[in-house]
């Protein structure tokens, strides 16, 4: 199976153009926050129709897929990722034959994920409708119709905003909504902390706990500042793994003395793996709603209550799904605070139907092993499919090295020399990378870090990230020959 059948469609898409002449920093830096500010607009503004009401049910998942229930960003960057991730799975079953090593296979790829996108969006909007407040001021049907329209269309402008941060800005637009996103929830929740803005009970909050006074005032307060150490702890540990790396010394074939480093960091594929394992319990979440109230039995138990189960307020609360799913409570929004979050974990539970055994009891702490493990198997996988499909392969990489003319001092100017040596470390990286920062992402989100650990872990490699650029691109500017030598865009 091939894409190539999709070429005049494909051909017809809106796009946006790579610029003629690279953009300068500060022209980058411009695009960037025009784009940044275009989104806030977007996570503010709801369309003609939805009843404004907010939304805690998925708020997880919001803010790694930068959505928000109810707005133009509905949907957020979900289309933009699955698309990703089901052209990956079918390139790496070779259901879909493309060699991405060519160009012409590579745009035809991207451009497939994109009409995939837009599919995905107009798709999701609509399932969205139904879990939202409609006022039906046009009629109930044409009103819905109307809504979906108008949250896929939001999702639609993210596809394009992110082509234009990546061409025209600094890093990457899916990168920079989940960081806006995050960062916009971690400077809420640090001031409702502190004073019990956005909800958040005042026996959580350091104020009241410090004006109530007695023996007891400092330790409530230090307690209550759990979220904010966790979120500072794991905004470090991220930042430290990003500066691990390996060294592999290169050498100009024409230039003899003359050569660098090849830096393959530990977490070689980034944060993508956690990115795409979200963006797939997303799609579970929401084919779970889908089938909900399905009532064809599996041996003797509903199929739709074995796979997902939900509570009067709409949350997942049972059901293989939600032992994948982070369906925890929110620390400092639960009366109580810490304390009782942590009772919860440790004594509640919930029953799943299970096919020939009826009804089983997990306890929560069950669920939460399970929804690491789950959250670092799934982060391996992804990772795996990411180096397959987006050029960073022992072979990719030492057929790129090869093309700049660079080489492994003492070995032969071989791509199989470059490539045997690279095989020893990017296989081997990639997979212990993909579990780290699953596993860091899933043990952060159980502390109730502040934009959720997960939140917090991406943002971190992101904004990294876009330093790392910013200071690339500062010395491409005032050394041209450098760019030319390193084969830059």
């Amino acid at each position: 199976m091939g894409l190539e059948q999709l070429s005049p469609i494909l051909q017809r898409l809106p796009e946006v153009k790579a610029p003629l002449v690279q953009p300068t920093l500060n022209q980058r830096l411009f695009f960037t926050a025009a784009v940044l500010v275009l989104f806030f607009m977007m996570y503010h503004v709801y369309p003609i129709g939805v009843v404004v009401s907010k939304d805690t049910q998925t708020e997880f998942l919001q803010m790694v897929m930068a959505s928000k229930m109810g707005s133009l960003i509905t949907t957020g960057i979900g289309p933009i990722v699955l698309a990703s991730i089901f052209l990956q799975l079918f390139v790496g079953a070779k259901i879909i034959d493309l060699d991405l090593s060519q160009p012409k296979n590579k745009a035809l790829f991207q451009g497939a994920q994109k009409l995939l996108a837009i599919i995905l969006a107009l798709f999701e909007a609509y399932v969205y409708t139904n879990l939202m407040t409609i006022d039906p001021v046009f009629g109930d049907p044409w009103t819905r119709i109307l809504v979906a329209v108008q949250i896929a269309l939001g999702s639609i402008f993210l596809l394009y905003f992110d082509e234009i941060i990546s061409r025209y800005g600094i890093g990457s637009g899916i990168g920079l909504f989940i960081a806006a996103g995050v960062s916009l929830s971690v400077v809420s929740g640090f001031v409702g902390i502190i004073t019990g803005y956005g909800g958040i009970p005042q026996s959580n909050t350091i104020v009241y706990n410090l004006a109530e006074g007695g023996a007891n005032a400092i330790p409530s307060a230090i307690i209550t500042l759990v979220p904010i150490i966790a979120t500072i702890l794991v905004f470090a540990v991220s930042i430290y793994a990003e500066n691990i790396k390996v060294e592999i010394p290169l050498a100009f074939e024409r230039a003899r003395g003359y050569g660098g480093r090849f830096p393959i960091k530990f977490l070689y594929t980034s944060n993508m793996p956690v990115i795409l394992a979200f963006a797939f319990i997303s799609a579970l979440q929401l084919f779970g709603r889908m089938i909900a109230g399905l009532t064809f039995d599996v041996g003797g138990v509903p199929f739709s209550e074995f796979i997902a189960v939900y509570d009067p307020t709409g949350r997942l609360s049972g059901g293989l799904f939600y032992l994948i799913s982070p369906s925890f409570p929110n620390p400092i929004a639960l009366a109580g605070g810490i304390s009782v979050y942590i009772n919860l974990i440790l004594t509640s539970s919930n029953t799943w139907m299970v096919p020939f055994m009826g009804a089983v009891l997990v306890p929560e702490y069950i669920h939460a092993l399970f929804y690491v493990i789950s959250l670092v198997l799934l982060s391996i996988l992804f990772g795996y499919l990411w180096t397959e499909t987006s050029g960073m392969t022992a072979r990719d990489v030492a057929g790129q090295l090869k093309n700049v003319g660079l080489s492994v001092p003492g070995f032969r100017r071989d791509p199989r020399m470059i490539e045997g040596i690279l095989s020893k470390y990017i296989p081997v990286i990639t997979i212990l990378g993909s579990a780290f920062v699953g596993l860091l992402a899933g043990m952060a989100d159980l502390t109730g870090a502040l934009g959720t650990g997960t939140g917090i872990l991406l943002t971190a490699g992101i904004l990294h990230r876009m330093y790392e650029e910013m200071e690339s691109r500062q010395m491409f500017e005032m050394y041209p020959a450098l760019k030319n030598m390193m084969g830059a865009e």
